[in-house]
């Protein structure tokens, strides 16, 4: 018998992660004989956390997150897609990009990984509980407060998410983090991003300061003590029938100082490592798994959450899944997109530290705000 050719790929730990991409290896094989894509999953935080260097190392095909683009730019670790694939098929996934998802993974002159999913902080609330009491969704931050106190209110606030909640706030006041050389934000926009976050989260239960988004909704579903999330990246497999105990819906932002925020952009992308032996094959399925035909029909009905935006758009997709698509993409399409710089990783990790730790303990907010800018300041300086 002729030899198996093997791929390996390596997402995160989640439904929406890792099935989709068994699933789309499984088919793959089914009309490539001979061939076998092996994924391992690895958890929601080592995602974030652990070194894509290593990772590509010992897998050809990554799941990565698109702040690690500005690293592999500067380094030889992911293979340029827009050397490997047809010009028509990345105008394609350019034209029907949701938000910027498909531009995060484009610095440096190459195009670092396809979009295959696509993700912001929005908003989610249980429809069932919403009727049995009589309430109605804020639809603005002191009415978010009002609902918070009420302890009605959940989300997600580990260092991670905190962080990319206080982007979202500062938005909110008006300015984008980072667009003014060697800071990151105005003193005074961030101490008012930071207090009103503090003060919502004071307002919650103190769980929300160990919980992820999966978490956050995991918590929503399990019992009826809560109603309302008010940004938490989206996860459509909980708006879908059978997932989980309680379906839920899912929406747009509250507005916050006469402006609708603007959360921060997530999703991830498929890249290519440059290791891979088998290169020509591995671009095959990527082509695959991030085409409209795949994106809307087996990428999602096995769980996943597609980058394409014909998905989106689609009424089937829509319809199986409580209209999570269309509720949010003018969300998607708003949402703020994050630094990539060769060094951001460092920042972001070690800044999520800073507010989870004024969250939860307070302090000096002029001070929290100065090692923030410190840490930047260093991070730029690698």
């Amino acid at each position: 018998m002729p030899d198996v050719i093997k791929l390996t790929g390596i997402t995160w730990n989640h439904t929406r992660g890792y099935l989709p991409m068994v699933a789309t290896a499984q088919r793959f094989s089914e009309t490539h004989p001979g061939v076998e894509i092996v994924w391992q999953k690895r958890s929601l935080q080592e995602f974030a956390d652990f070194p894509i260097e290593r990772l590509a190392q010992d897998f050809d095909l990554l799941v990565i997150d698109h702040p690690f683009s500005g690293f592999a730019a500067a380094r030889p670790v992911l293979l340029p897609l827009d050397e490997l694939l047809p010009s028509d098929f990345l105008a394609d996934q350019a034209a029907h990009s949701v938000g910027t998802s498909h531009t995060s993974y484009h610095l440096g002159g190459h195009q670092w990984a396809l979009a295959i999913d696509a993700a912001t902080p929005v908003s989610a609330y249980r429809p069932d509980l919403l009727v049995t009491l009589g309430l109605e969704l804020p639809d603005t931050w002191e009415a978010l407060l009002d609902l918070a106190r009420r302890k009605l209110v959940a989300l997600p606030a580990i260092p991670i998410d905190s962080l990319m909640h206080f982007y979202m706030l500062c938005c909110g006041l008006g300015e984008d983090p980072f667009t003014e050389e060697g800071r990151v934000v105005s003193e005074d926009v961030g101490i008012a991003a930071l207090e009103h976050l503090r003060e919502l989260v004071g307002l919650c239960a103190p769980e929300c300061l160990q919980r992820n988004p999966i978490a956050t909704y995991e918590a929503l579903t399990a019992h009826d003590d809560l109603l309302y999330c008010p940004f938490a990246y989206g996860y459509s497999n909980y708006a879908r029938l059978g997932y989980a105990r309680k379906v839920l819906k899912f929406g747009g932002l509250v507005s916050f100082d006469r402006r609708r925020l603007r959360s921060t952009l997530g999703g991830t992308g498929l890249a290519l490592s440059r290791s891979c032996q088998h290169v020509d094959l591995a671009v095959e399925y990527a082509r695959f798994v991030a085409s409209p035909d795949c994106q809307r029909g087996l990428y999602f009905t096995s769980g996943g959450q597609p980058g394409h935006r014909t998905a989106w758009e689609d009424p089937g997709v829509n319809s199986a899944s409580n209209g999570f698509f269309a509720d949010t993409l003018a969300t998607l399409d708003q949402a703020y997109l994050r630094p990539r710089y060769d060094g951001y990783l460092h920042f972001q990790d070690e800044a999520g530290l800073i507010v989870h730790h004024y969250l939860k303990e307070g302090g000096d907010v002029r001070s929290v705000l100065s090692q923030i800018e410190t840490l930047h300041h260093h991070s730029r300086m690698q």
